[in-house]
């Protein structure tokens, strides 16, 4: 079973910085993607960025220049690095990864529990 685990999110002023990250362990035999998403109250979840295993990027236009995603393959981790935060951005984030089963070979994709930021004075 594979499992997304994510940590660093909190609460912050306007215009400051989290660094939130997503662990993922389990039966896996190669990442295809590994993206983060959020969801407002009373909104939909939507795609923040994204990673390909080819090495693209993509990330929301509300967040472009504010956002950095990156992973570290040999951890199977991923980060998001979130600065000039704005009220705006509070919402629970998740990370979302698509993979190849170790075990079938399977296309599978799994959630990680999600982590609270919230951008307030």
């Amino acid at each position: 079973q594979v499992q997304l685990v994510e940590s660093g999110g909190g609460l912050v002023q306007p215009g400051g910085s989290l660094s939130l990250s997503c662990a993922a362990s389990g039966s896996i035999a190669r990442i295809v993607v590994m993206a983060w998403y959020r969801q407002a109250p009373g909104e939909q979840r939507e795609l923040v960025a994204s990673f390909t295993s080819s090495g693209s990027t993509n990330y929301a236009d509300s967040v472009k220049g504010r956002f950095t995603i990156s992973r570290d393959n040999a951890k199977n981790t991923m980060y998001l690095q979130m600065n000039t935060l704005k009220p705006e951005d509070t919402a629970v984030y998740y990370c979302q990864m698509t993979y190849r089963s170790s075990g079938t070979g399977a296309l599978q994709g799994t959630w990680g529990q999600g982590t609270q930021v919230t951008v307030s004075s």
